[in-house]
């Protein structure tokens, strides 16, 4: 990606549910709070920012192992963001896990090593939201050994 200015729009619907726009040729998506606050009608901003860390490390993982012409399709991920309060009794998220699972074992894959020494860096989601929130990344193959 080069550099770039992305904007999204979003307009409140009702309430805490905000539609949001992304630009020509995106489909839009439906955000809101869970309940109490507001009706769970769609994912909150703190599943959108997991969400966001996980596409973006599986991504970076892929393009990595994609350099060296390899196929560890299908890429799985699971965040989790802890949210607490800090130390004003606000609520923050704390800290984050993003586990990525590839989908071949590790022993199919050349310069495995090599793609996983280095595609953290190139993930622009994680590195920006990880210099204030601690991210914790894990990346297991397709046979469940945990590779980092």
């Amino acid at each position: 990606m080069s550099d770039a200015v992305i904007t999204v729009s979003l307009q409140q619907q009702q309430d805490y549910r905000f539609h949001i726009e992304f630009g020509a040729g995106v489909p839009g998506l439906l955000a809101d709070e869970p309940a109490p606050l507001g009706g769970g009608a769609g994912p909150s901003p703190v599943q959108l920012l997991a969400a966001a860390v996980g596409n973006c490390l599986s991504d970076s993982l892929l393009f990595a192992l994609r350099k060296y012409k390899q196929s560890p399709e299908p890429l799985r991920a699971q965040v989790t963001a802890d949210v607490g309060r800090n130390a004003e009794g606000r609520l923050r998220v704390l800290k984050m896990r993003a586990v990525v699972h590839l989908g071949v074992p590790a022993a199919q894959i050349d310069h495995l090593e090599r793609a996983l020494s280095q595609f953290e860096a190139f993930c622009t989601v994680t590195q920006s939201v990880g210099a204030g929130i601690p991210i914790e990344v894990q990346v297991y193959d397709g046979a469940g050994l945990r590779l980092k």
